[in-house]
């Protein structure tokens, strides 16, 4: 039997709210270099497995379960790199498949306050590589007095009160983890008799109409969770999805998201209820937002007669979410294939919330 090591072991950890998302951002030399070391310490610090994590910092939520691990970049079009871990609430996983976009607010905040990039008077761009979808963003961070502001008059739907705006500016996000925007080669396809688009503009999304599986697309993601045979018939569609988009077998990955979408109710471009994969979601993750969008602008696809898309090269469209909206830009370009999109960028906020040391069993990780 294994010996175990009695105490505990200090991790310099900050806590943010990213989005409407919040987690747990560290430096990535202050984690083990090991894989495998590392989960299983994610998994100690959120206290998972367990439906209430109440053993570690998890909020007993997919979107209070996350984690960024950040580090200086080689690269030369960034500054610094910035890892995403989903830990499992329930199973002893992580998942560093997909990014995050939410996560990805603070990433621009937490690097300049950690040394990572020094502030520029008036506002910061902080050049982000993502590692886990191999794509660029830069964050624009107002950094008055060349100090990080939190302050601010933006609003954004799930999240009280008002912060300072930071803009995300993404690059190259088409294709970003399955290789190509539409990774099936086609607008449209047809699995377990439903039409869906498969897509990935920054995340591997399955959008297909709610009307196509007798909902609504109006109901509360309370009704939609309680919906056995609804998410039952979604899973399957999951599954055979997965390996069209070149993500292999997926019963174990949170990709692809899983969007049905509606008419939109209050004035925006769509309506969204959103599985990530099995639980639904209170609003929409940022970059299946951008997904979302994207396949609404995109002739053929599942959102068809439904999504009402303006004119123009740059198009706004306002995705609408159980507890408000999401506001993305893309600009567009026409091309050899059709409609190409050149650009997307989304506005966000973040707060630094705790800044101090996360406390995990010595038996679990030494710190060596």
């Amino acid at each position: 039997m294994e010996a175990r090591m009695p105490g505990q072991t200090k991790i310099p950890c900050v806590m943010m709210r990213g989005g409407t998302s919040k987690g747990a951002y560290f430096l990535a030399r202050d984690l083990p270099a090991d894989p495998d070391a590392r989960d299983r310490v994610l998994l100690a610090v959120m206290g998972s497995p367990d439906t209430r994590q109440i053993d570690g910092m998890g909020g007993a939520h997919p979107l209070t379960s996350k984690v960024a691990i950040i580090q200086p970049s080689e690269r030369a079009d960034a500054d610094v790199d910035y890892l995403f871990a989903q830990v499992v609430v329930n199973e002893p996983k992580v998942d560093v498949s997909p990014t995050c976009g939410n996560i990805l607010a603070g990433v621009g905040p937490f690097a300049i306050e950690q040394g990572l990039v020094k502030p520029a008077a008036g506002e910061t761009r902080v050049r982000i590589y993502m590692v886990n979808t191999k794509s660029l963003c830069t964050a624009t961070v107002k950094t008055p007095g060349g100090e990080v502001s939190y302050d601010g008059e933006t609003q954004i739907s799930g999240v009280p009160g008002t912060a300072a705006p930071i803009l995300l500016d993404f690059e190259n996000t088409a294709g970003s983890s399955c290789g190509a925007l539409l990774p099936t080669g086609k607008t449209r396809d047809v699995i377990e008799g439903i039409p869906v688009t498969c897509i990935d503009n920054g995340m591997p999304v399955v959008v297909f109409a709610a009307k196509d599986v007798g909902r609504t697309g109006s109901e509360s993601p309370a009704a939609l969770n309680a919906d056995a045979e609804l998410k039952a018939r979604i899973e399957a569609i999951r599954l055979k999805a997965g390996p069209l988009m070149r993500l292999g077998d997926v019963a174990k990955k949170v990709v692809p998201k899983m969007t049905l979408v509606a008419p939109p109710r209050e004035g925006g471009a769509v309506a969204t209820r959103t599985f990530i994969p099995h639980v639904c979601h209170e609003a929409i993750g940022v970059l299946g937002a951008v997904s979302v969008a994207t396949a609404c602008v995109l002739e053929g696809s599942a959102t068809a007669g439904i999504a009402r898309v303006p004119e123009g090269a740059i198009k706004v469209l306002s995705v609408e979410h159980p507890i408000g909206e999401f506001t993305v830009q893309l600009e567009t370009k026409r091309g050899p294939a059709g409609l190409e999109i050149a650009r997307a960028a989304l506005l966000r906020t973040a707060r630094r919330l705790f800044d101090g040391n996360v406390l995990i069993p010595r038996a679990v990780w030494n710190g060596k």
